[in-house]
C-alpha cells in the first residue's frame, strides 16, 4: 500500500475509535469496518454530515442510506418497531439485517438520509470496533459502503483508502470483514407483508421462517442501498457462469473451477461470500481488460452473490 493510502488508516485501538468517536460527534467522515463491509459514517442527525457523505461517494440524493444504531432504544428513537420488527430483532440483531420501517415523527434525521420516504432503513451491526464507536459516539450513524457509488464494496481498509482516498477523512482497520457481502434488507409493510429488497447474509428462508412468505415486490422506486441495477461494478466488462477465461479475461474461479483469483476452492458458499468483493478488487486491478466468474449456485447465500455479481455485470 503506498504511504499516502497508509496515512489514512488508523488502528482500531481504544485510541483510533475515540478519534473516531471525536470527529463523527464533529460532523466528520470516518471509514468503520462492520462484519458485512466497510461503512463510510457520519451523524444522521445533521444534514451537513450526510451532505460529506454523498460528495465523497458521488452517491445519487434518491438512494436511502442505512442508519446504524448501537441498541433497540436507539432505533426506537428514529423509527416505528411492531411486533414483527422485535422478533427479526430478538433473532437477528446484532447482525447483517436491515429493516426499513416506519419514521418516527420527530427522529431528527437528516432528510439525505430517508431520500424524501416516510421509512427509515435500520441495522444494529455486530462488528465490535463499529458496536464501540457507535457507543463512544452516542448517535446514531448513517454509512453506507465506504467505496465512490456503483463501484465495489471494500472489505478491507486499503479498499477504502484507493477507492475515497483522503475523502474517507480517516480509516479505521478492523482487518477483513467476516461476512464480506452487505445485509439483507426486508421492508416491513403497514398491512402485515414483508418484502426482500436486497438479499444477504441472513436467507430470505429464515426470514420466512418467522415472518412467513416473503410478497412480491410490485413497485420500482428505490427504498434500500443496492437497488439500483448498475451497482457493484469493477470498471470492465463482466462474464457471468464462464467455466474457463477467454483471452484477455481474469477468471474469479469458484469450486472446481480455479482461477486467478478463487472465491472458495471447496465451494462453500460463505467463505465466497467473504472472498467476494476482494476478487472483484483482484479484477479490478488486473492488467487483463476484461473479468469472468465461475457459475455459483443460488441455494442460500448464494442468491445474494449472484444479485451482486448481476448488478456488477450490468
Amino acid at each position: 500500500m503506498d504511504s499516502f493510502a497508509s496515512s489514512l488508516i488508523r488502528s482500531a485501538d481504544a485510541a483510533g475509535v475515540a478519534e473516531a468517536a471525536r470527529r463523527l460527534r464533529a460532523g466528520q467522515l470516518v471509514a468503520v469496518p462492520t462484519e458485512t463491509v466497510y461503512g463510510l459514517a457520519a451523524r444522521a442527525d445533521r444534514a451537513e454530515a450526510v451532505a460529506a457523505i454523498y460528495r465523497a461517494k458521488g452517491r445519487p440524493d434518491f438512494n436511502p442510506l442505512i442508519v446504524h444504531v448501537a441498541g433497540i432504544e436507539q432505533a426506537e428513537a428514529v423509527a416505528l418497531l411492531d411486533e414483527r420488527a422485535h422478533l427479526l430483532a430478538r433473532h437477528f440483531w446484532p447482525g447483517p439485517l436491515t429493516m426499513v420501517l416506519p419514521l418516527r415523527e420527530g427522529a431528527g434525521i437528516a432528510p439525505a438520509v430517508t431520500a424524501g420516504l416516510p421509512t427509515i432503513a435500520v441495522r444494529m451491526p455486530a462488528h465490535p470496533v463499529m458496536r464501540a464507536v457507535l457507543a463512544q459516539a452516542g448517535l446514531p450513524l448513517a454509512a453506507p459502503s465506504a467505496n465512490r457509488s456503483g463501484g465495489v464494496s471494500p472489505t478491507e481498509a486499503g479498499h477504502v483508502a484507493r477507492s475515497l482516498g483522503d475523502a474517507a477523512g480517516m480509516v479505521l482497520d478492523g482487518g477483513a470483514c467476516a461476512k464480506g457481502l452487505e445485509s439483507t434488507i426486508v421492508a416491513l409493510r403497514a398491512d402485515g407483508s414483508w418484502q426482500l429488497l436486497r438479499p444477504g447474509p441472513i436467507t430470505e428462508g429464515e426470514i420466512a421462517a418467522l415472518l412467513g412468505p416473503s410478497a412480491a415486490i410490485t413497485e420500482a422506486k428505490v427504498e434500500a442501498p443496492g437497488q439500483l441495477a448498475g451497482h457493484y461494478a469493477p470498471g470492465k466488462p463482466v462474464r457471468l457462469n464462464a467455466d474457463r477465461a477467454m483471452p484477455e479475461e481474469f477468471l474469479i474461479g469458484f469450486g472446481d473451477i480455479s482461477g486467478d483469483c478463487t472465491l472458495s476452492e471447496t465451494g462453500d458458499l460463505a467463505e465466497a461470500a467473504a472472498r467476494l468483493y476482494a476478487c472483484l478488487h483482484a479484477g479490478a486491478a488486473a492488467p487483463q481488460p476484461r473479468i469472468a466468474i465461475a457459475p455459483i449456485g443460488e441455494q442460500g447465500i448464494g442468491a445474494a452473490i449472484n444479485d451482486r455479481l448481476r448488478r456488477a455485470a450490468a
